[in-house]
């Protein structure tokens, strides 16, 4: 009998501590289903221009991410998150926003494959409706989005990547981040290979954000160095602000874009306006931006994704869209975006590309739902 009391109490020394850090530990499971149908159109090498229509997964995915406190205002953190194709079986296991990492008053800091400061500048522009994905994304022009970071695409979720995300001083806060394009792991054109090793090629990029009542003003800059290719540096520096008034929230955006090419620099300014509205239960948003002619020392014709050196290839992007909530979790949406191509001009959708000619001009209505669990 009293051995058996003595492995009872045992038992309860032993069991008391591991209570006690079950209890710390929070593990949450989320998603988010977004699918809509897209009728688009835009000309082709042939010079046809149909209309198809099609059914589209946008940035859906699946998630489990977690904390454990470890004394002193210390946790450590991870995510695991993974790709859903609502509209066909197919995915990638982990291979969205997914990393290990530490918390504490000091800030953030992580380890893992993820997005670039420049995307935080995404919300404070708008597109919040549409969850920045779709067709209707604002990045169609933006930044390049439509591209890898292999090609010049500054929209990229990269691999091999370390960020530190400070605390908030009074509504500013700062980030910054490196990717190592190294090939110890699966290799690819958004996470590297042994030639970028061997060219000691990295992305690196920062942001400062200020967030205050209705005010939000964002900066953000972005570097690929050697990513293309041996002495190809490459930047992005975005600015961003938006304001809250009521019966409108308006935002404006400035981008300077620049390539290095073989035959000199290539260089383009965008810039865009926003409006979030919102009307009775839902909410409007409308776009307007303005990608320039290319420009720098690079020859004529020469061309980085939509981007080119010469006159006729600036583009306009305008869209208007609605979302209407059936409940926090559930929302349908409508909406029309336009991308107008100079002849000399290609650029596409950021999300769900459509391929075009050289001067192609790609539209498309969308209605969608979202469900977020």
């Amino acid at each position: 009998m009293k051995k058996k009391l003595v492995a009872v109490a045992v038992a309860g020394v032993l069991a008391a501590p591991l209570a006690a850090q079950a209890q710390t530990a929070n593990v949450t499971l989320y998603g988010r289903l977004n699918v809509d149908l897209e009728f688009v159109n835009g000309r082709q090498p042939d010079g046809s221009n149909p209309t198809v229509s099609r059914l589209s997964s946008n940035s859906s995915r699946f998630g489990v991410r977690g904390t454990e406190a470890l004394g002193g205002g210390l946790s450590a953190i991870f995510q695991i998150e993974s790709s859903i194709n609502g509209d066909t079986n197919s995915g990638n296991l982990g291979g969205r926003e997914t990393f290990v990492g530490f918390q504490g008053p000091w800030g953030t800091f992580k380890m893992g494959h993820f997005l670039m400061p420049l995307d935080d500048m995404h919300p404070i522009f708008g597109n919040v409706p549409t969850y920045t994905t779709s067709i209707l994304s604002t990045a169609d022009i933006w930044a390049q989005g439509t591209l890898s970071k292999a090609d010049g695409g500054f929209d990229a979720r990269l691999g091999n990547s370390l960020r530190y995300d400070s605390p908030s001083f009074s509504g500013l806060t700062f980030s910054g981040q490196i990717a190592l394009r190294d090939g110890s792991g699966a290799t690819g054109a958004n996470t590297g290979d042994h030639a970028s090793e061997l060219r000691h090629a990295y992305s690196w990029g920062g942001n400062a954000i200020y967030n205050n009542g209705p005010i939000q003003v964002g900066l953000a800059a972005e570097g690929n160095q050697k990513v293309r290719g041996q002495d190809l540096n490459d930047y992005d520096i975005t600015v961003t602000g938006g304001y809250n008034f009521g019966i409108i929230r308006a935002a404006l955006l400035y981008e300077r874009l620049k390539y290095d090419t073989p035959s000199g620099d290539l260089k383009r300014d965008m810039w865009g306006i926003s409006g979030t509205i919102p009307m009775g239960p839902g909410t409007w948003y409308a776009f307007y931006g303005h990608a320039g002619n290319g420009k720098g020392s690079a020859d004529d014709g020469t061309r980085v994704g939509g981007l080119a050196k010469g006159s006729d290839t600036s583009t306009n992007q305008w869209e208007l869209s609605y979302t209407y909530p059936f409940s926090k979790r559930t929302q349908v949406y409508a909406g029309y975006v336009k991308l107008d191509n100079d002849r000399n001009a290609s650029y596409t959708f950021n999300i769900n590309a459509y391929p075009i000619a050289v001067g192609g001009k790609p539209g498309g209505f969308v209605l969608g739902m979202i469900h977020l669990f």
